[in-house]
């Protein structure tokens, strides 16, 4: 196996594709992989984002668009565009304190960021970075004592939205994490490997492994006490994934969390009409980035009916394949009040850190520009399905 080290792009990043390989040069391989990768043969990974390409935009001319607000409201939140950044696990491991980092981008980007229960940073240290809040993701777990006291502090620091991920009842096979021997039956000389992957990537080396604050799950120290490294926290974290979990349990959340409240990884409308009738604020459409069941529909194609089968009732988010601007234009048109991101921000943040989620951000902001305004709208009040051609979704 050849190790190469670490080597700069001969040009600057201008699309999210281009963080993805800036982040596969700057990063080990286990990482960029866990991150990357999908579960099971990842059909579902690669539909969210085939399924968006094929989707056509209806372009019109001669408008007025001289004026464009991409400005959206989402559970009580002025949003300068319809983009949240999606909790994504151990991306404090990618960059130094990137879920800092992260949130401050998104604060200045003038988006909403989301916390996640296995983040690197902690909820305290991420609100104390930021003016705003960020949201909170939370898993139902098996220690609901220890649930309760996440989402009191969640409370504590002002989060004004928990994501309640319900798609991880158990988790799928990620094949890439085995191959790179990260979960599984790790041999002595897979060990190796791994540490040969980690020199490998000095710059990374540098300024995760060896900078800053030593890298175990800040949100989660008082339930494992004395781990020293995310390794330590991997059987707690596995062993808390509940099976038994019901729509009977949202009583359970709305009984400690007084805030707004969001369920993600709804695909069938029948559970988005569950979770309607349970008493959310909000569905994430979300096959979790592919990396649960393989072959379940695309985000892309499970919106279009989960947003006509709740209607107003609750706010429909979506996730999943988000690669540019256009595409968020897109998903908004398939019946969203905004997209999450993750894989995007991550790449960005594990590439060039703050600065590159905020320049991920605003080359979003751009895209969307040019796509409102050739979809002869001048805000998303006006982007339905009229914005994409007939046969689209």
């Amino acid at each position: 196996m050849r190790f190469a080290p670490d080597r700069p792009m001969s040009l600057a990043p201008a699309t999210v594709l281009d963080y993805r390989e800036l982040a596969r040069r700057r990063i080990p391989r286990q990482l960029f992989d866990y991150i990357d990768g999908g579960a099971y043969a990842e059909r579902t990974m690669r539909a969210n984002v085939e399924d968006l390409e094929r989707l056509l935009l209806r372009q019109v001319v001669m408008r007025d668009v001289s004026v464009r607000d991409q400005g959206v409201e989402v559970l009580g939140r002025r949003l300068t565009m319809p983009v949240i950044l999606a909790p994504v696990g151990l991306c404090g491991m990618f960059a130094r304190r990137a879920e800092v980092q992260a949130a401050r981008a998104a604060e200045a980007a003038g988006v909403a960021f989301t916390e996640s229960t296995v983040s690197i940073c902690s909820i305290e240290e991420v609100a104390q970075a930021v003016s705003t809040p960020p949201w909170f993701q939370l898993y139902v777990m098996r220690d609901r004592g220890f649930a309760e006291e996440l989402m009191g502090r969640a409370s504590a620091v002002g989060s004004p939205v928990l994501v309640l991920t319900i798609d991880l009842a158990v988790v799928g096979a990620r094949h890439r994490d085995t191959r790179n021997a990260v979960v599984g039956d790790v041999r002595p000389w897979a060990q190796a490997i791994r540490g040969l992957d980690l020199i490998g990537h000095p710059l990374w080396v540098r300024d995760v492994a060896l900078g800053g604050k030593p890298l175990t799950f800040g949100n989660l120290e008082q339930a494992v006490p004395g781990a020293r490294s995310p390794a330590d926290f991997r059987e707690w974290v596995d062993a808390q994934f509940d099976p038994s979990v019901t729509w009977d349990d949202i009583a359970w959340v709305r009984e400690h969390w007084n805030g707004r409240l969001v369920v993600k990884g709804v695909l069938d409308p029948d559970d988005a009409r569950r979770a309607a009738d349970a008493g959310v604020d909000g569905v994430v459409v979300s096959n979790h980035g592919g990396r649960q069941l393989d072959a379940v529909p695309s985000t892309a194609r499970a919106l279009p009916a989960i947003a006509q089968a709740v209607g107003d009732r609750v706010e429909v988010l979506v996730d999943g394949g988000v690669r540019s601007g256009l595409d968020v234009v897109k998903l908004v048109a398939l019946g969203a009040r905004a997209v999450l991101i993750g894989r995007a921000w991550a790449w960005a943040v594990a590439a060039r850190s703050e600065a590159g989620v905020l320049h991920m951000l605003e080359g979003l902001r751009a895209d969307i520009d040019v796509a409102l305004a050739l979809t002869g709208n001048t805000s998303f009040a006006t982007v339905d399905h009229a914005a994409l051609y007939a046969d689209a979704g």
